[in-house]
């Protein structure tokens, strides 16, 4: 799993998108940083990660998960990574632990502004610490879905644009309150960004991660006997 993730992180850092992501990372949360100091007079990290992951996140789990699969297809190297059934776990799981390391660098540069505002005022570091937590599961739910949308297709663009609408759904549909309310997935964050930890919150996303990884190691078991 490492090998797969470790490969992944060189291809996105030897290019610029890894530097890319984690910039539109910053800068989201950044504005967001600004715009509360302008407009309040006051600094709230929760609503700044909030903001990311509403608006920030669908576009960088996008960019880094629709190359995961798709890019070994068009290179004709996917079969190489399958060479028996047991190694498609670690395959799945070393293209998530990837993605899920770039977002784990963009939180923790900006945990610089945390230690700068020390020197200016207190942080409730608990609320803090949950809203982090939180949003890594998010993260995490966000990611397994664009890789498994990346192993049913053999096309970048189209798996960018898949992600990329269902995980920005939630801005624009509600989904009421029944079962497809489980899909909005960013929803599920509120509880964690006012330092309350969920547990309903907590099974959605581990659920939900569960049941891409488990579909993606299906679907890409079902091609590797086809070949």
């Amino acid at each position: 799993m490492w090998s797969i993730a470790k490969k992944d992180l060189k291809i996105l850092f030897y290019s610029p998108i890894g530097y890319i992501v984690v910039s539109i990372f910053l800068l989201i949360f950044g504005v967001a940083i600004y715009i509360q100091a302008v407009t309040n007079h006051s600094i709230d990290f929760n609503t700044a990660y909030s903001t990311v992951a509403w608006y920030g996140m669908p576009i960088i789990v996008a960019v880094l998960t629709m190359k995961s699969f798709s890019e070994e297809k068009s290179k004709d190297t996917e079969n190489l990574l399958f060479v028996n059934k047991k190694n498609i776990f670690s395959v799945v799981g070393g293209k998530i632990l990837a993605v899920f390391i770039v977002i784990l660098i963009s939180i923790l540069i900006s945990l610089i502004d945390c230690f700068v505002l020390l020197q200016y005022g207190n942080i409730n570091f608990g609320v803090l610490m949950t809203s982090i937590f939180g949003f890594l599961l998010l993260s995490l739910a966000y990611i397994s879905f664009g890789v498994l949308i990346s192993s049913l297709t053999e096309s970048q663009v189209i798996s960018a644009i898949i992600t990329l609408v269902f995980l920005f759904l939630p801005i624009f549909f509600s989904f009421g309150q029944g079962f497809f309310s489980y899909l909005s997935l960013v929803d599920f964050y509120t509880s964690f960004s006012i330092g309350v930890i969920s547990l309903q919150s907590i099974f959605v996303y581990i659920s939900f991660t569960a049941a891409c990884v488990i579909l993606a190691i299906l679907e890409i078991d079902r091609k590797r006997k086809l070949n």
